[in-house]
């Protein structure tokens, strides 16, 4: 006999606690296979198709195309033979959600039986409850149809499916499910309710502590009409979700728990233009100029490993890193993204410049994976790209530091005692100050300013 499992809203990485549905990739009576994609969906990080651990028949989707549903909310449920329930649900699919992990193996879910039925073949009658009045011979009224499960467990998984019977006042005995071995589904609720006055009575209101059968409640007193609300307020209402929402929560939190210092430099950046032009003259792989920035930012912090740390506020303890996960500010149709660069540090400019192309080309197709968009250790974030000198960024939460850069631009220089146009940008750091005193951040500064000003200054790192 098949049996219906239900298939939950994966934990998608970390902090991400919703997701919106954007595409169905089956249809309710399909056949899938084990870790078959089954809904594309849209967190605050990324498009993720997610697979479905279990192989079988589609009885139900929960939730339209823009629905937004939390982790661990119904995504679907899957029909399936006795054996392979029996070994999905004690080991799982174990696949691996690129980035998320492989979870932990699903409870084994209590079977729903069918309703005891009598020797002919029809379900048990209820037994008879008494109604609010009496009849003229002194006997009690009787309540004359049986609900279709009256007795036992009602045949329902989806807690979707009870919150909206609920919601609606519907007694689920009364409903005969459309489902494998009369599992109620939503599309059985959503016909009650439309049939309306087809399935209202008695059942449908108070019921009694005995047995759970309806019976009529007595008549509420009419009520005045609620006073109409108060309009709202004039203008366009934007929700604050997905990617937006999760910029707003953490750029919020940053505030809220790091006291932030900025300190910033102006810095003749022309020598480091023209180590640029010399290398990518030499044929190759063109070398960026974010590249030769991170290089420079590994450099520091090799020296200033105060700001690659972060605060643990629960043992009031400051955790310092001895890997750089260089997180980089990408700017796409979605909104702003942070990929991060794995082990920055052991990567020289080629491997910078290569990896830098990677991720953001897949920021700006919406394929980046929790992974490649968390654990960062230190953010470098070039705002320069649109046209702005300066700026005094927000922390990326929970690291305790972020350089910012802006434009490179000609400007009047004094150069070797004379005045001169050179090739200037303005650096800034905003960095945690429970980690380090200013003259720790205007340290590294300093160095990183150096280092552009001075590109041999990195060859004794080299």
């Amino acid at each position: 006999m098949a049996q219906v499992l239900e298939f939950k809203l994966p934990d998608l990485g970390e902090g991400l606690t919703e997701a919106e549905i954007v595409r169905w990739l089956v249809e309710v009576g399909d056949v899938v296979a084990v870790d078959q994609p089954v809904v594309e969906v849209e967190t605050a990080k990324a498009m993720v198709e997610v697979p479905c651990p279990y192989g079988g028949v589609v009885t139900a989707r929960f939730g339209e195309e823009g629905t937004e549903l939390p982790v661990g909310a119904p995504l679907i449920t899957v029909a399936v033979g006795p054996a392979d329930a029996a070994s999905e649900e004690s080991e799982g699919s174990g696949n691996v959600l690129v980035g998320y992990g492989t979870g932990a193996p699903s409870a084994r879910r209590r079977r729903v039986r069918p309703t005891p039925v009598g020797a002919a073949g029809v379900p048990a009658a209820a037994e008879p409850v008494a109604g609010n009045g009496a009849a003229s011979d002194g006997t009690h009224a009787r309540v004359s149809t049986p609900a279709p499960h009256a007795e036992g467990p009602v045949p329902v998984i989806s807690p979707l499916v009870r919150r909206l019977a609920r919601d609606n006042g519907l007694n689920l005995r009364q409903l005969t499910g459309s489902g494998p071995d009369g599992l109620i589904l939503r599309v059985d609720v959503e016909d009650a309710l439309r049939a309306g006055a087809a399935y209202a009575g008695p059942a449908w209101t108070a019921t009694t502590a005995a047995n759970g059968l309806g019976t009529t409640a007595p008549a509420a007193a009419p009520t005045a009409p609620a006073p109409s609300p108060e309009p709202a307020a004039a203008g366009t209402r934007i929700p604050l979700k997905g990617i937006r929402g999760a910029v707003a929560d953490k750029l919020s939190r940053s505030r809220r728990e790091i006291p932030d210092a900025t300190c910033w430099v102006d810095a003749d950046a022309t020598e480091l233009m023209r180590a640029r032009a010399a290398m990518n003259a030499t044929g190759g792989p063109k070398i960026s100029v974010l590249a030769f920035l991170a290089r420079i930012c590994t450099a520091a912090l090799a020296r200033f490993p105060e700001l690659n740390s972060t605060v643990d506020t629960q043992a009031r303890e400051i955790v310092r890193f001895d890997h750089v996960h260089l997180g980089f500010a990408a700017q796409t149709e979605r909104g702003l993204v942070v990929p991060v660069v794995r082990d920055a540090h052991t990567r020289d400019a080629e491997g910078l410049t290569a990896e830098f192309a990677r991720l953001t080309e897949a920021a700006r197709a919406g394929t980046l994976t929790p992974g490649e968009l968390t654990g960062g250790t230190f953010t470098l974030n070039n705002y320069g790209v649109f046209g702005v000198d300066g700026s005094t960024p927000i922390i990326n939460h929970p690291e305790a530091a972020m350089l910012g850069v802006g434009r490179i631009v000609p400007k009047p220089w004094v150069h070797e005692g004379e005045l001169a146009v050179r090739q200037v940008v303005q650096l800034s750091l905003t960095f945690d100050h429970r980690v380090c005193d200013g003259g720790t951040a205007g340290g590294f500064l300093r160095y990183v300013a150096d280092c552009v000003e001075q590109p041999a200054v990195l060859l004794r790192t080299l």
